[in-house]
C-alpha cells in the first residue's frame, strides 16, 4: 500500500522505516529542509537498534523523504500523524502542529484517505482533527480520522513496532478499519514473521492481537498504559525506599511481587526516576485531561512527586556516601534517560548532574551515544570520557545513571585500580552486592543494604596515631588499598 508519514521525529521515522520493512510504500514528509536532505543522504538523526539498517535497506525503494506535503499525499491509501506535541506551561499537550497538519490535508485531498494519529494526543483529537478538515474544505465524505497509538520503548522501537503485544486500531467506520487491517495484515497473519530477512527477534513470534475500539477508547488506552508505567515506576521507586529504612532488599520484594500473574515482574526496576518523551509528558497531559473533564486524579500527581523526589534522595545517598560533596571528584556513567538511545529529554541523569554541580562537584561523564546531546544541555564545566575508566580515573566515587549493557560489564578489578577511592553509586542496580564488596568496592544502590569492601588492607601511620585510609573504613575492614590516597591532602583530611 502507499502510505504517508508526516513527521520524521522518533515515531515518525521508525514508523516510516518499519512499514516499508512489511512491504508498503512509504513517503516521509517534513517541513525541515536540512533533516530531510539529511535523511536523504543516509545519515540517521536518532540512535535507535536496527533503524540504520532498515533505512539504508528501503531508502530510495520503498522509502523516500520530500518536503512536499502535496506530493507526498498523492495517491495514498493512509496519511499517519506523527508530529510533535509537546506540553505546555500548563501541562496540556500544545496541539498546534496537529492543527497546522489537519488543514494541510484538507486542502490537498485527491480521494479517500484514512488520517490516522499515530502521535500521543489527548482523547477527543480525532474530533478537532475532522472539524478543522472539514472547516478547511475536506468533502465530509473524503476522509475518516481513525487512531493508532504507538507503544514504542526507546532503545528496542524497531522490534516493539515489529514484534508488538497488541495493534490498537480507533475507528469510526468498517471503511477506515479495513484499510487499517490491511496496513497491518503482515504481522497479523502471520507473514512477516516467516521472511528469512526479517528484523531479529523472538525465536517463536507471537502473531500479536488487533484491538479494535472507538478513536476516544484508543486515544485513552496510550495516556492510560503510560500513566500505569509511571505509576509502576513510582510505586516501586517508594517501596524501595522503605527497604533502605528498614534494611529489607528491594531485589527480594520485587521477585516476590513479580511473580503474581496480577502484577508482572517487568518495570518493577528500583533507579533514579523515569523519563524520556512519554511518561513524564503524557503522565501531566492525562491529568490535565482528567481535570478538564471535571476529575482531578490526584494520584497521577503523587507518581510525580515520587519521581521528583528519588532524584534529590539519589542526590542525598552520593552524600552520604562521601560525607561532604563539594570537591569532590566524581565520575558520571549515563546521560540519556535510559540506555540504548541517545535521547535526553527529561533525563533523570541531567537532573543528578546539575544537583550535584550546584554542591560543588566535579563531573567527568560517559555515555555511548549521549554526550553530543550533552554538552548542549550541561554547563561547560562538565568533563567527558571517552570510556568508563577514563571517567573513573582518579575519581572519589563512580556514579551509575542509567542501564546501558556496557556498564553492567565492566572489569571490576581494572575500575578498582584506576579510581582514588573504591565506592560505587548505583543508581540502577546493575551489580550484585556481593560480588562488589568481594571486587573490593564499597556499593550503594538502590533500596538495598550498602556494602563495605571485603579485601584486606593495611592501616596507615600519621603520627603516633594509626588511621584506615578512607572515612568509610575502619580499621581491620578487608578493604582495597588506594594508591592515589594521600593523608596530607585536604580530601583525606
Amino acid at each position: 500500500m502507499r502510505l504517508t508519514i508526516i513527521g520524521s521525529g522518533y515515531v515518525g521515522l521508525v514508523a516510516a522505516a518499519c512499514f516499508a520493512e512489511l512491504g508498503h510504500q512509504i513517503i516521509c514528509v517534513d517541513n525541515d529542509q536540512q533533516k530531510i536532505e539529511l535523511l536523504r543522504a543516509g545519515e540517521v538523526p536518532i540512535y535507535e537498534e536496527f533503524l540504520p539498517e532498515l533505512l539504508a535497506k528501503h531508502r530510495g525503494r520503498r522509502l523516500r523523504f520530500t518536503t512536499e506535503l502535496t506530493e507526498a499525499l498523492a495517491n495514498c491509501a493512509a496519511v499517519f500523524i506523527a508530529v510533535g506535541t509537546p506540553a505546555t506551561e500548563q501541562g496540556e499537550a500544545d496541539m498546534s502542529c496537529v492543527e497546522e497538519v489537519s488543514r494541510a490535508i484538507a486542502r490537498s485531498l485527491d480521494g479517500y484517505k484514512v488520517v490516522v494519529e499515530k502521535s500521543t494526543v489527548p482523547v477527543l483529537t480525532h474530533d478537532w482533527v475532522r472539524k478543522v478538515m472539514l472547516m478547511n474544505g475536506a468533502p465530509p465524505g473524503s476522509f475518516d480520522v481513525a487512531s493508532n497509538p504507538e507503544f514504542l520503548r526507546e532503545g528496542s522501537a524497531v522490534r516493539d513496532f515489529l514484534y508488538p503485544d497488541r495493534i490498537v486500531l480507533g475507528v469510526g467506520n468498517e471503511r477506515s478499519s479495513e484499510v487499517l487491517h490491511q496496513i497491518y495484515e503482515p504481522l497479523a497473519s502471520g507473514r512477516y514473521y516467516q521472511d528469512a530477512s526479517r528484523v531479529p527477534g523472538p525465536a517463536e513470534p507471537r502473531i500479536p492481537p488487533i484491538i479494535v475500539t472507538s478513536p476516544k477508547s484508543a486515544e485513552l488506552i496510550k495516556h492510560a498504559s503510560n500513566a500505569f508505567l509511571a505509576t509502576k515506576v513510582s510505586f516501586i521507586n517508594a517501596v524501595a525506599n522503605v527497604c533502605e529504612a528498614v534494611g529489607a532488599d528491594i531485589q527480594q520484594v520485587c521477585e516476590g511481587m513479580g511473580t503474581d500473574s496480577r502484577i508482572g515482574r517487568k518495570f518493577l526496576n528500583p533507579g533514579i526516576g523515569y523519563g524520556g518523551s512519554c511518561f513524564p509528558k503524557d503522565l501531566v497531559a492525562f491529568h490535565a485531561v482528567a481535570r478538564e473533564c471535571g476529575y482531578d486524579f490526584p494520584l497521577l500527581e503523587e507518581v510525580s512527586r515520587v519521581n521528583r523526589e528519588q532524584l534529590r534522595r539519589f542526590v542525598r545517598r552520593v552524600k552520604g556516601a562521601l560525607w561532604t560533596l563539594r570537591g569532590k571528584k566524581l565520575a558520571v556513567l549515563g546521560l540519556s534517560f535510559k540506555g540504548g538511545t541517545d535521547d535526553m529529554r527529561e533525563s533523570p541523569a541531567l537532573g543528578v548532574v546539575e544537583l550535584l554541580l550546584y554542591e560543588g562537584c566535579e563531573i567527568r561523564a560517559y555515555d555511548p551515544a549521549a554526550m553530543e546531546h550533552a554538552r548542549r544541555l550541561l554547563p561547560a564545566q562538565v568533563g567527558y570520557a571517552a570510556n568508563p575508566y577514563e571517567a573513573a580515573t582518579g575519581a572519589d566515587a563512580l556514579l551509575i545513571l542509567n542501564d546501558w549493557k556496557e556498564f553492567a560489564t565492566m572489569e571490576l578489578e581494572r575500575l578498582r585500580k584506576v579510581m582514588a577511592y573504591p565506592i560505587v553509586v548505583d543508581g540502577r542496580n546493575l551489580y550484585d552486592p556481593a560480588a562488589m564488596s568481594a571486587a573490593g568496592f564499597t556499593y550503594y544502590s538502590i533500596g538495598r543494604p550498602a556494602v563495605l569492601a571485603e579485601r584486606k588492607v593495611e592501616a596507615v601511620p600519621v603520627g603516633d596515631i594509626a588511621v584506615s585510609p578512607h572515612p568509610h573504613y575502619r580499621l581491620g575492614d578487608i578493604v582495597a588499598p588506594s594508591a592515589a590516597w594521600n593523608p596530607q591532602s585536604p580530601q583525606s583530611q
